[in-house]
């Protein structure tokens, strides 16, 4: 993918990865679940834990990734290490891979221990993501209102929820800030453990991304995520789908893709990638033991 249309997508991803965080309560709703005091407590609380645990590198977990889109669907087995992830793909288009394809991910995976500096590549790109959901997370207290909308039932119990839209005061100060001012939706926090379950978003206007010079985000693009505990109190992303055409002079780049993430496991903390990729190697294509 193109480095500026790499930045859209990650910055989409983690916007929406954390948008509670911070964000003020407009004048709520009357709903007999929640005061408005309580609502706006429960979304303090649960932007805590979401700051603190996407700080959290004490919990790997060894996972499978099926990513599809109108092109092409791929699985992989991901494991999280000291060094970064480190992934294996296992299936393509739902079969198994081909002799050539298990050959050329063997080679992939050959020179990668011959050469760290591929992983740490791949380290300083992660951090650099990081890097922008701390930046965002800096940020979102001015960006968004959120309005209480009741209780509901969600895949793991309660959740309360809320609508969220732009905060008209907000001004971004730069263009990783952009899509912020033309984003509204819905969140639900799960109600016993203070965790955000879904968030569901969408573009209500053309906007431009980087002031035009990167390109225009279409109106009607939207995002859904589901998080789920995956065992042990811990909380990952289980779903993510994403519909966004961003426009680039006379070309439109079309995201249209789906991720599922399952078979969660956890991994010891110290894992280096070296041991992840023998450990990916010793039973390849194989589901993670346990976990969702």
């Amino acid at each position: 993918m193109p480095a500026k249309l790499e930045v859209v997508h990650r910055f989409l991803t983690f916007f929406l990865l954390l948008p509670w965080a911070g964000a003020a309560l407009a004048q709520p709703v009357a709903h007999a679940a929640l005061t408005p005091t309580q609502a706006q407590a429960l979304v303090g609380r649960a932007l805590a834990t979401e700051m603190r645990t996407a700080q959290d590198a004490n919990h790997p977990m060894r996972y499978r990734l099926r990513k599809s889109s109108p092109r092409l669907t791929s699985t992989k087995e991901i494991i999280e290490t000291r060094d970064g992830d480190v992934a294996r793909l296992v299936r393509l288009n739902d079969q198994p891979l081909s002799q050539a394809d298990e050959q050329q991910e063997e080679a992939r995976l050959d020179a990668l221990l011959s050469d760290p500096s591929r992983q740490r590549h791949r380290k300083q790109s992660e951090e650099a993501d990081a890097g922008i959901v701390f930046k965002l997370l800096r940020m979102l207290p001015q960006a968004f209102l959120y309005e209480y909308a009741g209780s509901g039932q969600g895949p793991s119990g309660t959740v309360e929820k809320f609508h969220f839209r732009p905060n008209l005061a907000f001004s971004p100060p730069d263009l990783e800030m952009q899509a912020l001012t033309a984003m509204t939706g819905e969140l639900w926090i799960d109600a016993a453990q203070e965790r955000v379950a879904r968030l569901e978003g969408h573009l209500q206007q053309d906007t431009d991304y980087g002031w035009g010079i990167l390109g225009k985000l279409d109106k009607g693009g939207w995002v859904v995520i589901e998080q789920a505990d995956v065992g042990g109190r811990q909380w990952r992303i289980a779903r993510f789908q994403m519909k966004m055409n961003l426009r680039i002079l006379f070309k439109t780049k079309s995201f249209d893709t789906t991720e599922e993430m399952s078979q969660y496991a956890p991994v010891p903390a110290r894992l280096d990638y070296r041991q992840a990729i023998q450990m990916l190697r010793s039973a390849p294509g194989s589901a993670a033991p346990g976990g969702r």
